[in-house]
């Protein structure tokens, strides 16, 4: 099991016993540093005081397409693209454009996934919506930048015509390629909700007037496989109250669990996304288990993908898994954000199949654990 494994569960030593090689502990030593909780600072952000609020919000409806859809009732599709380590978009506008032309509602762009270097997610999402008519959910972290610098950054992303952000708190750098850079995170991902919803009310970080209210469609994301559910569940409390308006969990494989995490969550529901990710290979499969936190992918699952013993077998295995998964969480979330592994934009088409008609184009009230 990885040392993340212990270190998700509350284990805060991690060492080797009898035998234990130097190059043992030097990699155990690596996969401690990239899991262990990042430090932050003091910084919080308060509610404004209610006689403060001198604009009228913009009705969460009419922010974006996406937030009407889903206000509507309406099944929504996203699929999420990575943006490129270099500033060649040619491969993702055709990607973009093939996903449109089928449908889905959105492109889901992460920041920094993994604390890699990749394309502003900011610049992605403009290219796509202008070049390609196509909707983004831009992912945005908070540990590249101070305060002054996201707002900043929301500013220039609102006037540049994106509506849909979807806030979390960010890997810390050791994870990734570049362990040495310096980590912000001035904030967490609910005093950056909270930030958000100032904008959305009028009012900058410090509680400054700004003119027109921004119309952003506030998301934020939620683990309902964590190991430590309470926690979560508070914190997922916390996200609604500082103002998020749709959540999208990490990639759902125990559909019992998530339907329990509903169950407690239910005074408290916003507008729920359910991430799927069709798997590619046992490889894929043990490392979504062992390596990515919060995802538990079930030993029957496992199973499954360890006897698909060709490439062209593992494939079609991981959409069926996870078409049934979807077919599952169906009555139960509004929406789905599907994984594309590798860039293969076809596989999340095949998955998004197991949707019905009926449900994309149509309201629905989503069943209740």
């Amino acid at each position: 099991m990885s040392p993340a494994r212990f270190i998700e569960g509350g284990v805060r030593i991690v060492g080797g016993c009898c035998g234990t090689t130097p190059e043992h502990i030097k990699a155990i030593r690596g996969a401690v540093r990239a899991s262990a909780p990042a430090r932050r600072t003091a910084v919080s952000i308060s509610p404004p005081a209610p006689e403060t609020l001198q604009v009228t919000p913009i009705p969460v409806a009419e922010r974006s397409r996406l937030s009407k859809a889903v206000g509507d009732g309406r099944f929504v599709v996203s699929v999420e693209m990575l943006p490129p380590r270099g500033h060649d978009l040619a491969k993702t506008l055709a990607g973009a454009k093939l996903l449109h032309e089928a449908g889905v509602d959105a492109i889901n762009i992460p920041d920094g996934p993994r604390a890699s270097a990749r394309m502003s997610p900011m610049a992605m999402a403009v290219r796509l919506e202008r070049e390609i008519g196509i909707e983004t959910i831009i992912h945005y972290c908070c540990r590249d930048r101070n305060l002054l610098g996201m707002q900043s950054d929301l500013l220039g992303a609102h006037t540049l015509g994106l509506r849909n952000v979807l806030i979390i708190t960010g890997d810390p750098p050791k994870l990734g390629d570049y362990p040495d850079a310096t980590a912000v995170f001035d904030v967490d991902s609910i005093g950056l909700t909270n930030m958000v919803s100032r904008l959305n009310r009028g009012l900058d970080v410090g509680g400054n007037a700004i003119g027109e209210p921004t119309g952003f469609y506030v998301g934020c994301g939620v683990n309902p496989g964590s190991p430590d559910l309470d926690r979560e569940i508070a914190r997922f409390e916390w996200k609604v109250d500082a103002g998020a308006q749709f959540c999208v969990t990490q990639p759902v494989f125990d559909v019992d669990a998530l339907i329990r995490f509903l169950d407690r969550v239910r005074g408290v529901r916003i507008p729920m996304i359910a991430g799927v990710w069709p798997l590619a290979s046992y490889r894929n499969a043990e490392f979504m288990n062992n390596e990515v936190p919060g995802v538990n992918v079930p030993d029957t699952i496992l199973d499954r993908m360890r006897r698909a013993d060709t490439k062209e077998k593992a494939r079609n295995e991981g959409v069926a898994i996870a078409r049934e998964a979807l077919e599952a969480l169906l009555p139960y979330v509004q929406g789905a954000q599907i994984s594309a592994p590798f860039g293969r934009y076809q596989t999340a088409l095949d998955v998004a199949q197991a949707i019905p008609r009926e449900r994309l184009t149509s309201s629905a009230t989503p069943r209740q654990p």
